[in-house]
């Protein structure tokens, strides 16, 4: 390139000289003077210098105008740099004499910042993109701008990635934000719906008072820390409307409850108000059917409840006098006197006399019965323990009746029945003097714990118990006496056997002669007509028949150890002095026979 430039040089100082060269031969022949020439070259070499000086000066202005546009671009490149936070760019830097220049430098540098300049304008669309979205979502959840002014708005100085990425993370913590707005807002919503059902309230005039974006017509919703406020307060408002409804309504149930019991209403009729009585012990977050706690019901109940109660005005007499027998059979079941619990002062004469209203007399009826129920409580298992020793003492009755029947033990109908029974009862009337004792501690104990005595159909328990032990004592006593006056009989007839030999008794006599006399009956039967017993032998018989002094002596003793053994109570006592005396009377025989031998 360089050669080319001095070829076009040398050529065009040929040009020039041979031009020169011309003018020269032109002016000969002319016969231009040399003055002339002289100015004419003068001018001319005037005017190249001027062409040269136009040249350069528009050579200069052309280099200060590329050396302008270079630092212009440079200081743009570097703001662009900066401005996207990135290092400066190394250009290039041509040497002239290298045939390089401040056009191709030029060149270099704007293409470079052309590509920065895109790239600029790229980052800049998504600025602007996470900045719009930023700012929709701060007016839907309506955030003052001032908090949030100097992030979201737009700042060409820095569009650097990190600003990029704080504003990529704010967005996410706007979008969250608006997430968990939205799901409160639905909640609230579904909350405020369930209140107004169960209330009977109108939901969408509740919530379009709160902010008309409410309504369910209007898609997007105010998202408003004030708007979400509002919901809640509301919310707590209508929850203790439903409390207090729900306490109104519990305590109208529990008085329709009352009255139902009272005046035994049919079952068709309380089932009119099921829904009411089955939410008498619900909690409030159980409550859910449209309309439960709408004021509409509330006053239906209320009027139902009212009727109930002019009718049980006009039943109070019947209602009394069913709890006083109420009252009577509780007692009457629990073994209490019922006069203890229903005084004189409380009757329907009361009522009548109007000494006493009926609603106080119902009121003093049903806290005895109250207090009955609890007295039957405290008092179950004694109560329980008095039953089965009572049919243990029955038991015992039927066993000594049963003991003094002589004919238990014949074949009849029925014998072994009462046989078993008589097992049955032998075993459980060994376990009364535990049962007692086991009761008496029992007794004993409830009574120091309360203080009053525990009476059973008005008579101490206590005194019931000592009572029988007493005459079980006095049973035991006259057994052992008996015990007793048969081993003094027995021993007073073996020592008079000893001392004057067998005697038969008259029973026994009697039925030995019975006995002779149906075995000879009997004999004569089967013998078919044979011989006739015989007659004993006179001489015999007559010495049995004579009885002598002493056989008289004898009978005399007996007799009177018989009399004096069934005139005399049969004690220690009357025993000792009877067995002195037949050994008195005793000896008194003896001295007689032998004073009788001896003469």
């Amino acid at each position: 390139m360089n050669n080319h430039h001095s070829d076009r040089l040398q050529q065009i100082e040929t040009t020039c000289a041979s031009l020169l060269k011309d003018l020269q031969s032109i002016w000969d022949e002319v016969g231009e003077p040399n003055i002339e020439r002289d100015e004419m070259l003068l001018e001319l070499e005037q005017e190249c210098l001027e062409a040269y000086k136009r040249k350069v000066s528009h050579a200069k202005k052309s280099r200060a105008q590329l050396r302008q546009a270079i630092a212009d671009s440079e200081a743009e490149l570097a703001d662009i740099c900066s401005a996207m936070g990135e290092g400066p760019v190394n250009v290039r830097q041509f040497d002239q004499n290298a045939g390089g220049g401040l056009k191709e430098e030029l060149k270099t540098i704007v293409s470079t910042l052309e590509e920065m300049r895109k790239l600029k304008c790229e980052r800049k669309k998504q600025f602007v993109e996470v900045l719009d979205q930023l700012l929709n979502i701060s007016k839907e959840l309506c955030k003052p701008r001032e908090d949030n002014l100097c992030k979201i708005v737009m700042d060409e100085t820095d569009l650097s990635l990190k600003r990029l990425h704080e504003l990529h993370r704010l967005l996410l913590e706007l979008q969250d934000e608006k997430s968990n707005r939205v799901k409160q807002v639905l909640a609230h919503l579904k909350t405020l719906d369930s209140l107004c059902k169960v209330l009977g309230l109108d939901f969408k005039h509740t919530v379009v008072e709160i902010h008309p974006s409410m309504d369910d017509s209007i898609g997007l919703k105010n998202l408003s820390s004030d708007t979400i406020d509002k919901l809640a307060a509301t919310i707590l408002s209508l929850r203790e409307v439903k409390t207090q409804r729900m306490h109104k309504l519990r305590d109208l149930a529990a008085s329709m409850l009352e009255l139902w019991s009272l005046m035994d209403t049919p079952i068709k009729e309380q089932q009119m108000f099921q829904n009411v009585t089955s939410n008498i012990a619900a909690s409030e977050h159980e409550i859910t059917e449209p309309n439960t706690l709408s004021l509409d019901f509330i006053n239906y109940v209320e009027a139902e409840v009212s009727r109930l109660e002019q009718l049980k005005s006009s039943k109070m007499k019947e209602l009394i006098l069913k709890k006083r027998t109420e009252l009577e059979e509780i007692c009457s079941r629990i073994h209490v006197v019922s006069e203890a619990y229903i005084p004189i002062e409380h009757s329907i004469e009361a009522i009548e006399s109007g000494a006493m209203e009926p609603t106080y007399l119902l009121e003093q009826v049903e806290l005895q019965i109250a207090k009955v129920k609890e007295e039957a409580f405290s008092r179950k298992e004694i109560l329980d323990k008095v039953v089965k020793w009572l049919a243990a003492c029955d038991e015992e009755c039927w066993l000594e009746e049963y003991n003094r029947d002589g004919n238990r033990y014949n074949a009849g109908r029925g014998a072994h029945v009462h046989l078993k029974r008589a097992e049955k009862a032998r075993a459980l009337v060994s376990k009364i003097p535990a049962m007692t004792e086991a009761l008496t501690l029992k007794a004993k104990a409830w009574e120091e714990e309360r203080g009053i005595e525990f009476l059973y159909d008005g008579v101490q328990l206590l005194s019931m118990l000592d009572q029988y032990n007493f005459l079980r004592q006095e049973k035991e006593q006259e057994r052992q006496r008996q015990r007793e006056q048969k081993r003094l009989q027995g021993q007073l007839i073996a020592e008079q056997e000893a001392l004057f030999g067998s005697k038969p008794s008259p029973s026994k006599s009697g039925k030995k002669l019975s006995r002779i006399s149906t075995i000879g009956a009997a004999n004569r039967r089967f013998s078919h007509g044979g011989m006739m017993l015989q007659a004993p032998n006179p001489e015999k018989a007559a010495l049995h028949s004579c009885p002598t002094k002493k056989d008289e002596t004898y009978y005399i003793c007996l007799h009177f150890s018989v009399l004096i053994t069934v005139c005399f109570p049969i004690d220690l006592f009357a025993s000792k002095f009877m067995q002195l005396l037949v050994y008195i009377l005793n000896l008194n025989l003896i001295i007689s026979l032998c004073l009788e031998a001896h003469l």
